[in-house]
């Protein structure tokens, strides 16, 4: 199967069974969603969640965590992966924020960028999911599923390749929603570990399945719900 018609039947599927994803962290405005996500640099959602509610009543405004200090900021969030970095970068993050963007998140990547603990990946998650913006943010999930899938080549060794090869076959409009597609699948179905193959809706069109249980199925009409 070529590239192309791997990533028409991972578009067909996913946008007939699930057309509008959403991500799992909980937030309720630009500036609490920025802070989730640098919460959850090499940890689950669902620690960041259980942390949120309490870091965000002791300090809920970019003012309010500008005005705060790491060692402030720490024992809400010892519980998540790397507190120390991540004080220290929310910190940084509300005092930028507040003295050089007026409290409010920006919306380009490059300005995004800027801010402490805020990567290409996360700023791409904000613009995406506050924006909606054409963005792709590729984790760990992105990178591994998009190999599996064969959505992106060998040679794509980096996230910032596989996040052009990714945007080169996914029409605009879909590139933000692509984002967590990928996500959730790598979650709950392409897990690192021991991939659930045989549950797998796109089985007939993935590169993996082929390699590891022989010539896949030809393309097949897409699973219903």
């Amino acid at each position: 199967m070529t590239r192309a018609a791997r990533f028409q039947y991972f578009l067909d599927y996913f946008t007939t069974n699930f057309p509008e994803p959403k991500t799992e962290l909980a937030y309720g405005n630009p500036y609490e969603l920025i802070v989730a996500v640098v919460l959850s640099a090499q940890c689950t959602d669902k620690r960041v969640n259980l942390v949120m509610p309490a870091l965000l009543a002791e300090f809920p405004t970019a003012a309010h965590l500008g005005a705060a200090t790491a060692d402030d900021i720490f024992p809400f969030i010892r519980s998540v992966s790397y507190p120390n970095n991540k004080a220290k970068h929310l910190a940084g993050l509300g005092r930028m924020l507040t003295d050089d963007f007026g409290g409010e998140v920006p919306s380009q990547i490059d300005e995004l960028q800027r801010l402490p603990g805020v990567g290409r990946k996360t700023a791409n998650v904000v613009a995406s999911v506050i924006y909606n913006q054409p963005a792709m943010a590729v984790d760990t999930h992105v990178f591994r599923v998009s190999h599996r899938l064969g959505l992106v080549p060998k040679t794509a060794t980096t996230p910032l390749a596989v996040e052009k090869a990714l945007v080169r076959y996914i029409p605009e409009e879909y590139v933000n929603k692509a984002h967590h597609w990928l996500i959730l699948h790598g979650r709950y179905i392409c897990v690192a570990r021991s991939p659930k193959c045989s549950i797998c809706p796109l089985a007939p069109s993935c590169a993996y399945f082929e390699k590891q249980f022989g010539k896949a199925a030809a393309f097949v009409p897409i699973p219903e719900k």
